[in-house]
Formats: structure tokens, sequence, C-alpha cells
């Protein structure tokens, strides 16, 4: 009688070992995904990046009179280049993605600049890199709200607790980005 009591409490254990083992490996999975979705955004972040700099060679000759605007451009440009942690990251593409729609929005006021194929061809590829930000921002952010979820949910909360697993921050849309552009038209 004293081995069906010592199997059925084996049993137990291993069930809730191998229990607790299935929800380790879906947080790490989940974290996993997330630096994953993090990689994918700084991969198109930084293809962004890389163009900007062929668009201000093209428009510098075009927009001599928009000194301020291609200057905050640089400005959050750099900002980005300096940022290390994604938070400081995530708030620098969004200042340069608010920084980006100003330029645009103040290009169009230059009709020679916006017949130019070269920028007509380097608009369409940026648009397409905000486009390309914007979707994998979604993933994200989704990713991000299912880890969160899990952590403060019972029982996975106990593993995660115990791991030191914290909630993350999402990918937010910050002012900058939620202000419309004001076109100024320059005085020649």
């Amino acid at each position: 009688m004293g081995t069906i009591p010592a199997f059925v409490l084996m049993f137990v254990a291993v069930a809730l070992l191998v229990y607790v083992g299935v929800l380790y490996n879906g947080l790490i999975a989940l974290r996993n995904d997330i630096d994953k979705a993090w990689a994918n955004i700084d991969v198109v972040l930084k293809q962004r990046h890389d163009e900007l700099p062929r668009v201000l060679d093209v428009c510098k000759g075009y927009m001599q009179y928009e000194r301020e605007t291609l200057q905050h451009l640089v400005e959050m440009r750099a900002k980005y280049e300096t940022a290390r942690t994604i938070p400081e990251k995530t708030q620098a593409s969004s200042d340069l993605s608010a920084s980006v729609q100003r330029f645009f929005a103040t290009a169009e006021n230059y009709p020679e600049l916006k017949a130019n194929a070269t920028f007509l061809e380097l608009e369409k590829r940026i648009t397409e890199l905000e486009n390309q930000i914007a979707d994998r921002r979604e993933f994200y952010n989704d990713v991000i709200n299912l880890f969160n979820t899990r952590i403060c949910q019972m029982p996975d909360r106990l593993v995660s607790s115990a791991l030191g697993m914290k909630p993350r921050t999402m990918f937010h849309v910050t002012a900058s980005e939620k202000t419309p552009v004001r076109v100024v038209v320059p005085t020649r």
C-alpha cells in the first residue's frame, strides 16, 4: 500500500515540474519574440537613418530658405545615432519620424524640388520605410502586450517573479508625432 501514495506523489511532482517548465519556456519564447521584434524595427530604423543624408543632399540646393527645417532633421538623426537603450531609441525614432513628416510637408512648397526624380524616389523610399516601421511597431506592441499580460497572470506570475521578469514598455506615439504638421510658406 505504501508504494501507491509514493507513486502518486512522484507523478504529481513530475507533472508540476513539467508544467512549470512549459510556463518557463513560453515566457522565454515571448521574451525572445520581443527582442526579435525590436531587432526588426531597428533594421528599418537604420535603413531610414541611412537614406536621410541622400534626401538632405538633394534638397539643400532647393530649400535654401528652410535652414531650420533641415537643421532639425539633422539634429533628430544625430539624436537617433547616439541613442543606446530601447526607450532612448524609441523616443529618438518618434522625434525623427515627426521631423521627417515636417520636412516632407515643407518640401511641398518647392515645385522644382517636387519635380526632381531623385527626390521623388527618395521620398517614396522613406515613406515605405515609415510604413514598415509602423507595421513592425504594431507587431512589437502585440508581443509586449502578450508578455506583460502573461507575467501578471497566475500561474505565470510565479515563474516570472522567480526569474525577475518585469513588464516591458510599448512603442508609443509621441506628442510630436501627434501634432499636425504646419507648413509655413517661405518668403523669398
